[in-house]
């Protein structure tokens, strides 16, 4: 493993255990960065890499679970926890709200490991749906105000006639427009360009209008 290419971030009062995690995990290659607790995370710098967050339940400022749900509305790494207190509701509360794994103390280095893997896996992975999302706003950014009208009458299924006159402009007008979405938007077909609009959210309230079916 590189270890520049992700981290582990430990957030833990036991500083033995903070340290014997990190060595743990530095010895898979496997960069580690303690933290005492959840404020102390929350506030520091981290690098834009995909990561995993070792969280233990109980902390001096915050309970790790308030935590889990006080991130929850951002970006923050796929969650492992930690404790020596587990119980069935808070493990079942903390699978709930997305954290990989939910492992009592004393749990084994495998364990822990395979849980980290998982993590920077799923963590890898959103970073990557939110780069092509990224960029594929972008694109939609790029529109003119005419071809954003023209896209969701495309999408919907109207003909390029249908279309044309929804707009008020000529057919010929419309089919250039659309042909100018379609190469923006980097768009193979109109299913490509269809699962590109679902993804924007883009709201298609117009109706085909031969054949009598909805959007």
């Amino acid at each position: 493993m590189m270890t520049g290419d992700h981290v582990v971030y430990i957030v833990d009062d036991d500083a033995r255990i903070r340290e014997a995690l990190g060595e743990l995990l530095e010895s898979h290659g496997i960069r580690a960065i303690p933290f005492v607790s959840a404020g102390d995370f929350i506030n520091a710098e981290k690098p834009d890499v995909p990561a995993c967050l070792i969280l233990d339940v109980e902390l001096p400022d915050i309970n790790g679970l308030d935590l889990q749900k006080q991130i929850a509305t951002g970006e923050h790494p796929p969650i492992v926890f930690i404790t020596g207190h587990g119980d069935i509701p808070s493990s079942v509360r903390a699978i709930k709200r997305g954290a990989i794994d939910f492992l009592t103390k004393p749990f084994s280095d495998a364990d822990l490991l395979e849980a980290v893997a998982a993590a920077i896996a799923q963590d890898r992975e959103q970073r990557l749906l939110r780069a092509e999302f990224g960029l594929l706003k972008q694109r939609y950014l790029e529109l003119t105000p005419r071809e954003r009208e023209v896209m969701p009458l495309v999408v919907s299924g109207l003909l390029n006639k249908q279309a044309a006159a929804e707009l008020g402009i000529g057919e010929v007008t419309l089919q250039i427009h659309r042909r100018n979405v379609m190469r923006k938007m980097e768009a193979t077909s109109l299913a490509d360009l269809v699962r590109m609009a679902e993804r924007l959210e883009i709201p298609v309230t117009h109706s085909r209008r031969s054949g009598g079916h909805s959007s």
